[in-house]
């Protein structure tokens, strides 16, 4: 028996430590390999994207060189497929390493979660089993207290080094490829793109390059335009000829070339024509487009194969047709690219316009029935024809053309389609603001006017709308909606104060632009299919009844004049130096005075 002073009987001996619970043990276990795999995948992604700046890099020096290069020798095919090639491999690099980040910042995040659950596990079961041991007054508290901060502060840093990875890998890298993306490939029209001119905002002024002219709302810049004019005498007609194939397409111009397209089931055709005498330049027939389906559909002939007025940057114009065909050819007239959009489906066929920005080509391809999601919108590079972004969209076939304006601080594409007027980002495609309230077959294209989009569904409702919203705005956005004489087909036009429509049958109306309330209308009792064009403080008007008509753009109704013309008119006016360029089922026109024109 061992003596009353031994050691191991020592009421100041250490006694041993009680082992920690299973649970603990299994938490404090799980704590260090989640740690330790979150710590290293944080470094691998760390570690690639170091690797990916120095290798891969969207602004490849080596495609400048190239390019550099094509500035002297631009004729060398060899050159640019070797750009074509370089583009690819970066592009296709960098879908991959965002596909890995993408992957990386999942686990990253699953990691954390585990391993931030189970140190919280360990520190509360320690807490509990030090309850049962004697402690100072407050020193539990404390040590919650200091255990939860620390416990904060590892999810803070943890969370910020991800979301850190996160932005630095993919959003920053993402937003590159969206700006970038059509300036790395070949011939892009893009500001950066390296020995490319995109036309300045005053040529596009200037010019006529797209349906109801530079911003798509009838709005001309000229004001030099004949009040009247006389096609059986010639008093101020400088020139007509011929349309040569059928179309329901309005003309454009960019300097002194006018093109249109036309044709049926057997032959799709750009014509290009000398605006000063109305003679042919050059035409050329799109056909045998890759991709195109082998049997001819069937095309509605309420619109036919050639509505969808085409589109130019300057650099080259493009033309799209009911079949799906999708043409660019240069301005003088040879091809650059086609494709084949698929099988349209759409009942009266497609009608919807396109247009150019920034070098891309912008599309609206609103197809089928809703359940089918077939509708999108599209960019394409205006050089090579490939796809820069595309958007679903949530809208069954429509008809009606997108405009492109500024506003809220960035460019903003505007569709309209059942049931909704939204608004895209045009860097991008992505939805930026949405608005309810469309119905019918949606025909008339909007308009954006003295800081207002203005939208027209069918013989229901015109709507305007502040375009500086997110997100769905129909009950915050809508300035207000006017219900009475309603057009069906023509779109509106408006000079920032008034904003006029006619409908089918001849209802011409004036509705004040900020309250919209009716100031006056007035019933021509004509047909018209072509929207109101504003010139000056002149309204040009023609119908699908031999007719041309000019009212006054004010709160007054005054009918200036009206003009017999012996042809039908479903397409706009193109309204370039001081001349109006009109086309009829039957012949092109040029309005303009004669001494004007010497």
């Amino acid at each position: 028996m061992p003596p009353a002073n031994s050691p191991s009987l020592s009421s100041s001996s250490p006694k041993p430590a009680a082992p920690a619970p299973a649970g603990q043990l299994a938490a404090m276990k799980t704590a260090l390999v989640s740690g330790a795999f979150t710590a290293v995948i944080a470094l691998g992604m760390a570690l690639g994207w170091v690797q990916y700046q120095r290798t891969t890099p969207l602004d490849a020096p080596s495609i400048a060189a190239l390019k550099a290069q094509l500035l002297k020798t631009p004729q060398d095919d060899k050159l640019k497929e070797q750009i074509r090639a370089e583009d690819l491999r970066l592009r296709t690099a960098h879908q991959k390493y965002l596909g890995a980040t993408r992957r990386g910042t999942w686990l990253l995040g699953a990691g954390m979660i585990v391993f931030l659950a189970s140190v919280q596990t360990v520190f509360w079961r320690k807490k509990l089993c030090a309850l049962k041991q004697p402690k100072k007054p407050g020193a539990d508290f404390r040590a919650m207290l200091q255990g939860s901060a620390a416990v904060l502060v590892l999810g803070a840093l943890a969370g910020g080094g991800a979301w850190w990875l996160a932005q630095a890998s993919g959003t920053q890298l993402t937003g590159q490829l969206a700006n970038s993306q059509a300036s790395a490939a070949l011939g892009t029209a893009h500001p950066t793109d390296v020995g490319i001119q995109l036309a300045s905002a005053e040529e596009i002024q200037r010019n006529w390059g797209r349906f109801r002219g530079p911003d798509g709302c009838g709005v001309s810049t000229q004001t030099n335009i004949p009040l009247t004019w006389d096609v059986k005498t010639g008093a101020n007609v400088i020139w007509k000829v011929p349309v040569p194939a059928p179309g329901y397409n309005s003309p454009i111009i960019w300097g002194e070339r006018l093109f249109f397209s036309g044709g049926n089931e057997k032959k799709r055709e750009v014509f290009c024509l000398d605006t000063k005498t109305g003679a042919t330049l050059w035409q050329q027939a799109v056909e045998n487009v890759p991709g195109a389906p082998a049997e001819p559909q069937e095309i509605s002939e309420s619109t036919g194969y050639a509505a969808a007025t085409m589109a130019t940057d300057g650099q080259r114009v493009y033309a799209f047709f009911a079949n799906g065909d999708l043409a660019a050819f240069t301005l003088e007239g040879k091809l650059a690219w086609a494709k084949s959009m698929g099988v349209m489906k759409n009942q009266h066929g497609h009608a919807a316009s396109i247009f150019t920005w920034q070098g891309r080509l912008i599309m609206q391809l609103d197809q089928g029935d809703l359940e089918e999601r077939k509708s999108k919108l599209y960019a394409f590079d205006g050089a090579t024809g490939q796809v820069v972004w595309q958007s679903p969209r949530p809208s069954p076939s429509s008809w009606a053309s997108p405009i492109l304006i500024q506003a809220a601080g960035k460019a903003q594409i505007i569709c309209l389609g059942i049931p909704h007027v939204i608004g895209y980002a045009a860097a991008d495609g992505k939805e930026l603001w949405r608005v309810e309230g469309l119905e019918n077959e949606v025909t008339p294209s909007p308009i954006y006017a003295g800081g207002m989009v203005f939208a027209i569904s069918p013989s229901a409702k015109l709507i305007a709308i502040r375009p500086d919203g997110h997100g769905d705005v129909t009950r915050t956005h809508v300035a207000w909606v006017a219900e009475e004489n309603i057009p069906d087909v023509t779109s509106p036009v408006s000079n920032g104060e008034l904003v006029f429509t006619i409908s089918s049958g001849g209802l011409l109306t004036c509705w004040d632009a900020k309250t919209g309330k009716k100031v006056w209308d007035h019933d021509f009792e004509l047909e018209f299919q072509a929207s109101p064009t504003l010139v000056g403080d002149r309204l040009y008007l023609f119908s699908g009844k031999n007719a041309a008509l000019v009212v006054p753009a004010g709160r007054e109704f005054k009918q200036l004049a009206r003009m017999e013309m012996e042809d039908k008119f479903y397409a706009s006016p193109a309204i370039v130096q001081n001349r109006m360029y009109l086309r009829g089922l039957k012949q092109l026109y040029c309005i303009g005075a004669k001494e004007a024109a010497k």
